[in-house]
């Protein structure tokens, strides 16, 4: 199965490997560096590249690329879902998943990994089950171990391990039990030059944080359950149940876990939030050109869009920008040509708008093509296909839990053509 992992930073250095059935030279991640120098950007490097003896296999996150390397077929997916899970438990154990993070803790990253896969096949990758057999960090934890030369390794099996439900341990108790579900989804959108959508779809999470004492029986129903496509589960998750009745019946795992993926690609259901006007001229003679764009809330539900940045790679020609925001801060590098500005909240009243004009190189002719632009967007307590939840039921425990839903709208890859 997996016989290496290399771990590359955003400078394209190897600062961490780890291999697990015979050592691979860091040679093979030359074919790796190749294809990162093809892509236009770091997210779009190939997820799978085939190599004469190897398959290199990666995900980009956190800005570090995590590289693994196999011998033999395997469906590719298996090896990425499982790469993300180990960037999901080292930001689990540590806060965030940083390259100064992984190697302030690299004695724990690689017990971890020891005992995420056995012989190069995932064995346990359930957050509960690791921290019973490697102890998080702590500073305590730290200075007692560097003292008396211990290590974070559990003195005993995880009790789960042994159990139906290897996904929580047996034991749990809290004084405050409370059941918290995150609903958190990203549309990715292009939008052409009159405003029509292009493509546009929907990528939804439920990420849960559940800490209730001993074994409960937990039952989660949507008000339109019939919106969601192509859903992917938590194991914990009963899966005849939600076939039959469209209702999610489960014992939850101990703390923090993704209960359900999904995706809503049906254009009819996916509404754009925002909306942008824009006039960007370059004329053919002159060696000035004009910049126009206004950003503006539309289909929100009345909500506020905020946490807005607007992006745009302009074309090599343009050697300067003169403009003035309405609000907000913009930002344009001469080097790259990336012209970023930072918008903040959209006032419905007051719409923000940049305009201004650009110089370009003289004797150049007009640029092929105008520039795209990239937005990144949130807006809270709003859920864009509609997705609501109905009710949360607790079974087998006599107390009652406090229960939270919160939605979250952001942007994905947002681009609109002009």
């Amino acid at each position: 199965m997996i016989h290496s992992l290399f771990l590359i930073n955003a400078a394209g250095d190897i600062f961490l490997e780890k291999h697990w059935k015979s050592v691979v030279s860091r040679s093979v991640c030359d074919y790796f560096f190749e294809a990162q120098e093809r892509a236009s950007e770091a997210e779009n490097v190939l997820p799978v590249i085939p190599t004469p003896h190897h398959y290199l296999l990666s995900v980009y996150r956190h800005k570090i690329f995590f590289v693994a390397v196999i011998q033999s077929e395997v469906p590719p997916l298996f090896v990425i879902e499982f790469l993300h899970r180990v960037v999901d438990t080292f930001q689990d154990y540590f806060g965030v998943c940083s390259e100064v993070m992984i190697k302030d803790n690299v004695v724990v990253v690689y017990e971890v990994l020891e005992e995420m896969l056995d012989n190069g096949f995932p064995l346990a990758t359930e957050s509960n089950i690791l921290k019973e057999l490697i102890k998080p960090p702590t500073i305590l934890r730290t200075v007692v171990n560097t003292i008396t030369g211990s290590t974070n390794v559990g003195d005993q099996l995880p009790t789960g391990q042994l159990s139906v439900v290897p996904w929580r341990r047996t034991g749990v108790k809290y004084t405050n039990n409370e059941a918290y579900f995150d609903v958190i989804e990203e549309i990715d959108a292009i939008i052409d030059k009159s405003g029509s959508t292009i493509t546009a779809e929907i990528q939804g999470v439920i990420d849960a944080c559940v800490k209730l004492t001993g074994m409960p029986d937990l039952t989660l129903s949507f008000m339109n359950p019939r919106l969601l496509d192509d859903v992917s589960f938590h194991p914990c998750v009963r899966f005849k149940r939600w076939e039959s009745e469209r209702i999610l019946s489960f014992i939850p795992p101990d703390g923090n876990f993704r209960l359900l993926s999904y995706h809503v690609s049906a254009q009819n259901l996916v509404a754009i939030p925002v909306y942008v006007k824009h006039n960007i001229s370059f004329r053919d003679s002159s060696s000035l050109g004009r910049f126009e764009i206004t950003v503006g809330p539309k289909q929100t539900m009345g909500k506020t869009v905020e946490g807005v940045i607007v992006t745009s790679q302009m074309p090599k020609g343009v050697l300067n920008m003169t403009l003035t925001p309405s609000q907000g801060t913009h930002v344009f590098d001469p080097v790259t040509k990336l012209l970023s500005w930072d918008v903040g909240k959209i006032n419905p009243q007051k719409l923000p708008s940049l305009k201004g004009s650009m110089s370009l190189q003289a004797g150049t002719s007009k640029p092929d093509e105008n520039p795209t632009i990239n937005l990144q967007f949130k807006i809270q307590q709003l859920a864009i296909s509609g997705l609501k939840v109905n009710r949360l039921d607790m079974y087998g425990e006599k107390y009652k839990p406090f229960k939270g839903i919160k939605y979250m709208t952001k942007a994905g890859k947002f681009q609109v053509r002009t």
